[in-house]
C-alpha cells in the first residue's frame, strides 16, 4: 500500500455540491503511510457542516478494508493574516434583512443555538444598536467583564454560546442614541475589543436595513458570508432586494434565503393558514440564483420563549426547531462550499 494508492483511493469521493472528487479539490492535504497506520491529512473548512461530516465518513469507508489504523486528522485553518480583525475566528456570518419585525434576531439566535449543539463553537454578536434584543431572548445572567490591562471584554455564555450586546452595557429601556461616527466606534469595539476566543462561527444578529451598521461590518471584519432573512409578503421580499444589493456592492456572499413566519397551522383545527402569503422566500432566492434554506413557520411558543428570557436550550423535536437544525446545516455546508471552491476569506 502505497501513498498513491490512497489517493487514487480517495479520488473516487465526488465532493457533495460540487461534483469533482475531493482530491483534485484539494481537500486530501497529505498522506502517509506507515506500518501500523494510514494518517490522511485533509481540509475542512466548516465544522460540523452535514456535508463535511459526510465527507470524512465516506474516507473512513473508503480505507475500511485496509488492515491498518486509519488516522484522520483535520489541522487547524490557516489564518492569512495573524495581524487581521479577529484572526481565531474561523466564520463570521451576518444575517440581515432589509426591513425590521421578520424575525431576524430569532433566526440569529436559533441557527447560533442549533450550530452549537452540533459541537461547533459559536459567538452571537447583536449589532442592533437601537434594539438590542439578544439578551431578552437568551435569559437573565451576567453581563461581559472588563479587563482593566488590555481594556477588553469577555463575553458571557448563555448554553454554550458567546454572547455580546450593547443591551447588556446600558441600562434596560434606555435609548442609545447615536449618529453615524458613534454607531462606527461602537460597533467596531463590540467587535474586534471582544475575547471572543477560538470560534468556528461567529453569527452576527445586524440592525434591519442597508445602513452605517452593515457597512462597518463588511468594511470592519472578513465576513465569510451573509443570510437574509424575509417574510413571504412582497414588501419585505422587496426589501430583501435591497439587502442583496447592497452585500453584491460589498462583495460578500449570500450563503441563502430565509423566509421566517411562512405559514400558521391552528393548534385547535390543525390547518395551515398563510398570514403573509405564500412563497416570497423561495421566489427570491430562485430569481438570484441563491440557496433557497428554509422556511420557518409562525410558532407561539417561539415567541413565548423569547419573551420569558427562556430562548436558550429551547431546541425541540418539533417542526420549527427541525427546521432550524436544517438552516444551520445548509448554513454551515454553503460555507464549506464556498471554501472548497476556492473562495477565499
Amino acid at each position: 500500500m502505497t501513498p498513491d494508492e490512497i489517493y487514487t483511493r480517495l479520488a473516487r469521493i465526488e465532493d457533495p455540491k460540487l461534483g469533482n472528487d475531493i482530491v483534485s479539490l484539494g481537500v486530501v492535504d497529505d498522506v502517509t503511510v506507515e506500518p501500523d497506520v494510514v494518517r490522511v491529512r485533509v481540509t475542512l473548512h466548516a465544522p460540523y457542516a452535514p456535508d463535511e461530516e459526510w465527507i470524512a465518513e465516506r474516507i473512513r469507508e473508503e480505507l475500511s478494508d485496509i488492515d491498518r489504523e486509519i488516522d484522520l486528522t483535520v489541522p487547524p485553518l490557516p489564518v492569512s493574516d495573524a495581524e487581521r480583525p479577529l484572526p481565531s475566528v474561523k466564520n463570521i456570518i451576518a444575517v440581515s434583512s432589509g426591513k425590521g419585525g421578520v424575525g431576524k434576531t430569532t433566526v440569529a439566535v436559533n441557527t447560533a443555538q442549533a450550530l452549537a449543539e452540533r459541537g461547533a463553537r459559536v459567538g452571537l454578536l447583536d449589532a442592533d444598536l437601537y434594539g438590542p434584543n439578544v439578551p431578552r431572548m437568551l435569559g437573565d445572567g451576567d453581563g461581559p467583564t472588563l479587563n482593566d490591562e488590555t481594556e477588553t471584554l469577555t463575553p458571557p455564555e448563555r448554553g454554550g454560546i458567546k454572547v455580546m450586546s450593547l443591551g447588556f452595557l446600558v441600562p434596560e429601556k434606555e435609548a442609545a442614541v447615536m449618529r453615524g461616527p458613534m454607531i462606527d466606534s461602537t460597533l467596531e469595539r463590540l467587535l474586534v475589543d471582544v475575547e471572543w476566543g477560538e470560534l468556528d462561527y461567529l453569527i452576527v444578529d445586524l440592525p434591519p436595513g442597508t445602513g452605517d451598521a452593515q457597512l462597518t461590518l463588511c468594511q470592519t471584519v472578513p465576513l465569510t458570508g451573509a443570510v437574509v432573512v424575509t417574510t413571504p409578503q412582497a414588501v419585505s421580499t422587496d426589501d430583501a432586494h435591497r439587502a442583496l444589493h447592497m452585500f453584491g456592492e460589498q462583495s460578500i456572499p449570500v450563503l441563502g434565503i430565509v423566509e421566517n413566519m411562512s405559514g400558521f397551522t391552528c393548534p385547535s383545527c390543525g390547518d395551515t393558514h398563510d398570514l403573509f402569503g405564500r412563497g416570497g422566500g423561495k421566489t427570491v432566492a430562485e430569481e438570484y440564483d441563491l440557496p433557497f434554506l428554509g422556511s420557518v413557520p409562525i410558532d407561539p411558543e417561539i415567541r413565548e420563549t423569547a419573551d420569558d428570557d427562556a430562548h436558550v436550550g429551547t431546541l425541540g423535536e418539533d417542526d420549527t426547531d427541525e427546521a432550524f437544525r436544517d438552516i444551520a446545516g445548509d448554513i454551515a455546508n454553503g460555507i464549506g462550499t464556498l471554501r472548497r471552491r476556492g473562495v477565499p476569506n
